[in-house]
């Protein structure tokens, strides 16, 4: 169970990557600060508490791995990896610029950390599900997490992965979807509707489990009994708020994929308490 102090902890780990992600936003003057902002929580309780990782040994065989499936959400990662000592902070201000390693979706093969290359949507279930499949081979004890965005769940790929998923009995397969609500053409409900969302993958047969998005210890009391279930893969509805932490961005689905100007980047660090 995780104890106060590192959930205060984890806390200031989430607003410092906020600031990343603002910040890097900004310099570019491109890129997608709402469903980066949603999913902070979740990357600060991984990086910082749950994954046996080494970022003076990235590629170590043995590591824990991660996968963002909705890659367009690159700033959390890359804030995410910076803040665990993977690269220099000064290199987040070079986003989305030529022949920089940070591009507008992870590279596996250019920033270090990046377990498998990202972007096109609906696609990082099924590389979590080879993954997850090669470490029970080898008979390895890495776990792999992987997040798709609530969007994404409108890709095909993602319901097939799902069966593929509970047919080789992946439980040390843990997905989570990032529940906001919103992507770039308006509400999920709008676009195409999630309804009954939990039901919908138990009938997949997943172990399937809700938590608070922005609560460290409902995200920890979920990967606790994701961890203790044998036999089934464990997905984690986290029901989230798209541009959490910056007032004007929250629940505006005009922040899906616009980077603030200097003037509202200053108002959102100035609420983050820098």
């Amino acid at each position: 169970m995780i104890s106060q102090n590192q959930i205060e902890q984890l806390k200031e780990k989430a607003r410092l990557m906020r600031g990343d992600i603002i910040q890097m936003l900004a310099a570019s003057k491109s890129g997608h600060p709402g469903g980066s902002l949603s999913a902070v929580e979740l990357l600060a309780y991984l990086y910082f508490h749950k994954m046996n990782i080494d970022p003076s040994k990235p590629n170590m065989p043995e590591r824990d791995r991660f996968i963002l499936s909705k890659g367009h959400a690159a700033p959390v990662l890359y804030s995410a990896l910076t803040e665990r000592g993977y690269f220099d902070k000064s290199i987040l201000t070079t986003l989305r610029q030529i022949h920089s390693i940070l591009q507008g979706h992870p590279d596996m093969k250019k920033v270090p950390g990046v377990d498998m290359s990202t972007g096109s949507l609906g696609q990082g279930l099924s590389v979590a599900n080879g993954i997850a499949l090669a470490g029970k081979l080898d008979q390895k004890n890495y776990r792999v997490y992987v997040l798709l965005g609530d969007g994404e769940l409108q890709e095909g790929q993602v319901w097939e992965a799902l069966m593929t998923s509970v047919h080789y009995k992946l439980d040390n397969l843990v997905a989570f979807v990032d529940y906001n609500h919103l992507q770039i053409d308006g509400t999920i409900e709008d676009v195409k509707s999630l309804t009954n969302l939990a039901d919908r993958f138990k009938a997949f047969g997943w172990n399937t489990l809700e938590a608070n998005g922005h609560c460290f210890e409902s995200i920890d009391q979920a990967i606790e009994k994701a961890e203790n279930t044998k036999g089934l893969p464990t997905l984690i509805i986290l029901n989230t708020c798209k541009g959490k932490g910056c007032s004007f961005m929250e629940n505006q689905v005009g922040w899906h994929g616009t980077a603030p100007k200097p003037e509202e980047a200053e108002q959102a660090l100035k609420e983050l308490g820098f």
